[in-house]
């Protein structure tokens, strides 16, 4: 078996698509579907289902992208052992987190990592609906449900906490809601409910029962633009929604907890670049517990009366 062909099939085998792989890998489609025939050819074995929604892997091709995996890790932590004898931190590291902790916590405090590493290059990308470590998608991730499966190197980062909130524009208009009854006669802000992507964000039930959203935002940061615009009431991350003073925090015995997580794949462990920001992420957080999951503090009034897995 052609190393080369292998890689492209395990391309193949996380994008889903012969396009999307195609493009990773800067090379045309034909010139890929004849390498992936050439290598089911040698191996006397169908490793793809080719069809118009994308590619699937048979038995035999889930089979060897998973062993082809392993492969690659072994790869990689054999170049770790030389590429990381030095302690000098340098590199890229991608981190992958929920829009909200990542914009609001996360981006503010890089400078500090980036200062103290100067040989440090850093990404910071949203958490896509569908996210593996194993495809490299990030070297990092802060996710909200711990993952079941796969090979990741996983520790609870914090909890967090949400509550409703709306405007004070919109209750000067609309009056404060003062029991969960009474959201019937207001406009709910909420999540599109088809492309959760974690269970622990389905949280709108505990705060809004059987009533759906009149404005349904598939983005953490969307929803908080969108109530602090007085499009109505929502649930929002009480470490966003704290600090924004034209937000009344509604009904403040009714609150969750949520849990974010670190995730990282266990074949980063020797990566020094990668443990660096690891560290760093774990510190800060450690360092500034009541700014993520202190949901009492910040200049918003309450209306005397104003939840925890995968990421928003």
């Amino acid at each position: 078996m052609d190393w080369e062909d292998a890689r492209l099939f395990l391309t193949v085998a996380r994008e889903g698509r012969l396009l999307g792989a195609a493009k990773r890998l800067g090379i045309n489609q034909s010139t890929l579907s004849r390498r992936l025939t050439h290598l089911e050819r040698d191996l006397q074995t169908t490793l793809v289902v080719r069809g118009p929604q994308g590619c699937a892997l048979t038995a035999e091709g889930q089979a060897l992208a998973q062993r082809l995996e392993r492969a690659e890790d072994a790869l990689l932590e054999g170049e770790a052992l030389f590429r990381d004898r030095s302690t000098r931190v340098s590199g890229t590291v991608r981190i992958g987190t929920p829009d909200g902790f990542g914009v609001h916590f996360l981006a503010p405090r890089l400078n500090r990592l980036a200062t103290r590493h100067p040989d440090l290059a850093l990404e910071l990308v949203p958490v896509p609906r569908s996210f593996s470590l194993s495809q490299r998608e990030a070297d990092v991730a802060i996710i909200v449900g711990r993952p079941e499966r796969g090979r990741a190197v996983v520790s609870r980062l914090t909890d967090y906490s949400l509550g409703l909130y709306a405007a004070q524009d919109y209750l000067a208009e609309m009056g404060a809601p003062k029991a969960p009854e009474d959201l019937a006669a207001h406009r709910l802000v909420g999540y599109v409910e088809d492309l959760l992507y974690a269970r622990t964000l389905d949280y709108a039930a505990e705060f809004f029962g059987a009533l759906p959203p009149r404005i349904a935002i598939s983005s953490a940061l969307g929803q908080f633009e969108a109530v602090r615009a007085g499009a109505g009431v929502g649930v929002l991350h009480d470490y966003i929604a704290r600090k924004e003073a034209g937000l009344v925090r509604l009904m403040p015995e009714i609150s969750v907890r949520r849990s974010y997580w670190l995730a990282y794949h266990e074949s980063q462990r020797a990566i020094h670049r990668v443990q660096a920001v690891v560290s760093f992420i774990k510190a800060a957080v450690a360092r500034e517990p009541g700014w993520v999951i202190d949901g009492s503090g910040g200049p918003g009034a309450q209306a005397s009366a104003a939840r925890p897995s995968q990421t928003r």
